[in-house]
């Protein structure tokens, strides 16, 4: 098992990104910046609307009264400045103008959630699925222990920027083992510690017994690595240990480990560069690794008698990936290349010097430095850490906290002897991933319950365990059921424990209530405008026509003209075709293919209406039908055609679609809000509403 960057992904966490494609939320947290967006360019007129009816008596001595009133529902004057406040005029100055027009847009917002709720698109099993989706993943922050989270944030930005060298070795050990076989593994990396601290060479107990097979060749030495490339036990004892010192069994899911820190330095950064690279394997012959030396050699030759280096990377370089880049490659720092690569590119002191070939395990390389740069500031570095380390095991600490957090909250209480007696009804079934939920019909006594804040008790039982399992089993050759059994149970736990906080987390945290409420909103807003406006619009081709008709004087082409535009190559040429064409004899067509017969390029031509402005020829030429005049350009003739002044009038619906779509979408979103304003009352308090731009 080598460690080194190619080949270390025992220990190293793998570099992925997780990409994903998302439906894109106009109806998130700027949700109504979206309808603000809709229907701007079409305000309705005052006639089109309902006029709201105002409510001139003394509001109700209250903290927060009641702003606006629509369809029954009241909404608070702070849940109307909250979203004014968070989509609009945040760190802006109030005033009644802005207030007035949000309030209009907030009116039609809320309406459209009316209907849609009328039509109970809010119980199709499609918005159910949607909205639970994004649930889960706004409950996510939630749900781990935020100051475990910001103290790994923290101590893995610590780590990059320290370099530290060690060595180790491994006893290897699967994550499930039995007991017995645990203890085996301990009590054998054990003897080898005590046998090291008596003066036993680490590197030589490496190469005879570590069960790591790059030891034989390495010794265990790993090199040097920093924070975010080992698996994070490992990780963290490494970085706790003093130049020198060999650490106590440390266990990673691949088994036990003995790690000896051999060195600890400043993190050297991250480099840009480039190379030339001549490919030669391991095991060539003599006379193909003497070819690529003598390669190499002579690439190098070439960039010290002066030749460009982009040249010489085209002529010589065998990795062709990075050749049709001048041999660029991606940013790496500490571990993330073969060590002889690493401490040669390192070792160049300024941008654009470069090495003498550099032996690897691959060929040989010349090396150019391209641009180093030091670890980011935290504030840079912070979202990339975010990322890793919810990738990484050590997420899982923060979770296991906020666990232990709900635990303590609502006073879990564990019935061990009901889990023991469960555990101990799994067979083999359960090892080959086929265990029977029937089995486990007459199971239901609790295995732990929950006491929330309000003294009501939730039961956990063995049959809600049960369905677990059956859902959960998956084949695992040769591991004991027992062993199984308790994996899953404490996985059980975890997530039953973090579901019964999910389901409170709207009671408990008003930010997330009201985030929920905006993407319910939202999917509701989006799905019902897209019927009734965006999709009805492109659908609904009669109606469209019918608008384009009822609105074509809206849509017209200016004054166009229907011209030929044709380019001599000469003043010969052009000369030619105007005689030809006044004798009448022939068409303009069979003129120019008779002038191109022995040159192709003689003679161009272009046809197309033109308004003006959008062609310099044109617009030079009298729009008058027949021959324009001469008109030189760069050696050239250009003669316009005019063969038809074309007067102003209306697009046909296939020239101004788009256009002509959009304007429609907008006239059938200003129809639906006066209907819906007609339909459902809405009353505002004038003397709330006057006291938002008057604090």
């Amino acid at each position: 098992m080598n460690f080194r960057h190619h080949n270390r992904s025992a220990l190293i966490q793998p570099d992925k990104t997780i990409r994903s494609l998302m439906k894109k939320l106009i109806f998130s947290t700027l949700l109504l910046l979206a309808v603000t967006a809709v229907q701007s360019q079409t305000k309705p007129k005052s006639p089109a609307k309902k006029p709201m009816t105002p409510v001139t008596a003394a509001p109700a001595p209250v903290t927060d009264p009641v702003l606006i009133s629509i369809a029954g529902e009241d909404i608070s004057r702070s849940e109307f400045e909250r979203v004014f406040r968070k989509n609009n005029y945040k760190d802006s100055a109030t005033d009644e103008k802005s207030v007035r027009e949000y309030l209009e847009l907030y009116i039609n917002y809320k309406l459209k959630v009316k209907e849609a709720e009328a039509e109970k698109m809010d119980t199709s099993a499609t918005f159910i699925t949607e909205l639970s989706g994004y649930r889960k993943q706004l409950a996510q922050p939630y749900l781990t222990d935020k100051d475990v989270s910001e103290s790994l944030l923290k101590e893995a930005y610590d780590r990059l920027k320290k370099d530290v060298h060690a060595a180790h070795i491994l006893i290897q050990l699967k994550q499930d083992a039995l007991p017995k076989d645990t203890l085996l593994a301990y009590n054998r990396i054990m003897k080898m510690r005590d046998l090291i601290m008596k003066g036993f060479d680490f590197n030589k107990m490496a190469r005879d017994s570590s069960e790591d097979p790059s030891a034989k060749e390495n010794g265990g030495d790993l090199g040097y690595f920093t924070g975010m490339q080992m698996v994070y036990p490992f990780e963290t004892a490494a970085f706790g240990l003093k130049d020198g010192q060999v650490s106590m069994p440390v266990r990673t899911r691949f088994g036990y480990h003995l790690i000896k820190k051999l060195d600890e330095r400043t993190a050297q950064g991250e480099l840009h560069v480039a190379h030339i690279m001549i490919k030669v394997a391991k095991d060539a012959n003599d006379s193909a690794m003497t070819s690529a030396k003598a390669r190499i050699n002579e690439a190098y030759a070439k960039l010290s008698a002066g030749m460009a280096w982009d040249s010489v990377v085209a002529n010589y370089s065998d990795d062709k990936a990075s050749s049709k880049r001048g041999g660029e490659l991606s940013w790496f720092g500490t571990g993330r290349m073969v060590p002889e690569f690493e401490k040669a590119a390192f070792a160049l002191a300024k941008d654009g010097d470069y090495t003498q070939p550099v032996k690897t395990g691959y060929g040989w390389h010349i090396i150019k430095r391209l641009e180093k740069r030091g670890v980011a500031a935290f504030d840079e570095k912070k979202g990339e850490l975010k990322q890793a380390i919810s990738r990484d095991s050590r997420n899982d600490m923060s979770k296991l906290s906020m666990v232990n957090k709900i635990k303590a909250q609502n006073k879990f209480t564990e019935i061990l002897k009901n889990k023991t007696a469960f555990i101990n009804t799994l067979d083999t079934n359960v090892t080959n991933g086929e265990w029977d939920l029937n089995k486990a019909e007459k199971l239901n006594a609790p295995l732990f319950t929950l006491k929330d804040s309000l003294g009501k008790v939730t039961t956990y039982t063995q049959q809600d365990f049960a369905k677990y399992v059956s859902t959960h089993q998956s084949k695992r050759p040769g591991t004991n059921p027992i062993i199984i059994g308790n994996q899953l149970y404490d996985s059980w736990v975890s997530e039953s424990l973090l579901a019964f906080e999910e389901v409170r987390l709207d009671d408990k945290y008003a930010d997330f209530r009201n985030l929920m409420k905006e993407y319910r909103d939202g999917i509701l807003l989006f799905d019902l405008t897209d019927k009734k406006v965006w999709s009805k619009a492109v659908k609904d081709t009669v109606g469209l026509k019918d608008y384009q008709q009822k609105n074509k004087n809206n849509y017209m082409w200016a004054e166009r003209v229907d011209a030929t535009i044709y380019t001599f190559a000469n003043a010969t040429l052009a000369a030619d075709f105007r005689k030809q064409m006044k004798k009448g004899k022939k068409s303009a067509t069979d003129i120019i293919n008779g002038q191109n017969a022995g040159t192709p390029s003689n003679v161009t031509m272009r046809s197309g209406k033109f308004l003006k402005g959008e062609n310099t020829f044109v617009d030079k030429t009298t729009w008058t039908k027949g021959l324009g005049n001469d008109i030189n350009e760069d050696g050239k003739v250009v003669i316009v055609s005019v063969n038809e002044v074309m007067p102003a009038q209306p697009k046909h619906l296939d020239e101004a679609k788009g256009l002509i779509t959009a304007d429609y979408q907008n006239y059938l979103e200003k129809s639906w809000i006066a209907e819906l304003r007609a339909k459902y009352p809405v009353k505002v308090n004038e003397n709330v509403l006057s006291t938002i731009w008057k604090k």
